[in-house]
């Protein structure tokens, strides 16, 4: 079981506006794997910003937190009519292998806690849990500009249990769509936890995108039996 975020219609995000400076989001996403008896257990969504002050980013992964409202309609000040706030919810992907499937290579697929399906942009049903994970931002400025911040995913280099086995990461990977997308490139595109530091998206300068990840386990080991964690931190962040 793997534990653990005014223009063409695209996706969705969890996060809060922050002052103008320097700008840093970060979000915690746990993946376990438990293993039984002899182990056990889309297409993308872009929309454009007005240009308003203050400049201001949004992450999301699974939970997120508006109120008064989603993002649109926007207001005459190029402001959101809903209120982006804070969400410390971390959650999480997880799949249980049954013994006797154990390490056949067969991929297994994983679900989420979270329940989140809606997007904050319009209130659109976007994501279909817990098969899929939603996962958005927005990156706001003062002016226009063709610039873009990078979603970076610090991962460890193996999940590990309660007795010190370790299963590696690279086990884990990720489909990538949304419902009424389409066959376009996702913003937040399908993956795999190859490395410990991985950009696993861009969003554009004053621009909303979002997606909704299906995350699978290869299952090509035998690890010992037992339950597999570790946390993976997304972060976002603008000069």
């Amino acid at each position: 079981m793997l534990t653990h975020a005014p223009g063409p219609r695209l996706r969705r995000a969890r996060g809060i506006e922050t002052p103008a400076r320097a700008h840093r989001w970060a979000c915690r996403a746990v993946v376990l794997a438990s293993l039984g008896a002899a182990s056990g257990a889309a297409c993308a969504f872009t929309a454009t910003l007005t240009a308003a002050a203050p400049k201001a980013i949004y992450l999301q992964i699974g939970a997120g937190t508006f109120t008064g409202g989603n993002y649109t309609p926007i207001k005459g000040n190029g402001q959101p009519t809903g209120t982006p706030g804070k969400n410390t919810t971390v959650n999480t992907v997880s799949v249980s292998v049954p013994a006797a499937s154990v390490g056949n290579g067969t991929a297994q697929t994983m679900t989420t806690d979270s329940s989140t399906s809606t997007s904050f942009w319009d209130g659109y049903s976007f994501c279909n849990p817990p098969q899929q994970l939603y996962i958005g931002g927005f990156y706001r400025t003062t002016g226009n500009g063709t610039g873009s911040i990078s979603l970076i995913a610090t991962v460890p280099a193996s999940l590990t249990d309660g007795a010190g086995d370790s299963l590696p990461f690279s086990q884990i990977s990720w489909t990538s769509a949304g419902n009424g997308d389409g066959n376009i490139a996702q913003p937040f595109p399908a993956g795999s936890f190859t490395s410990t530091s991985l950009n696993v998206g861009t969003i554009g300068q004053n621009q909303w995108a979002e997606s909704c990840w299906t995350f699978s386990y290869s299952n090509s080991t035998v690890p010992a039996a037992g339950t597999y964690t570790g946390v993976v931190l997304y972060t976002l962040t603008a000069p």
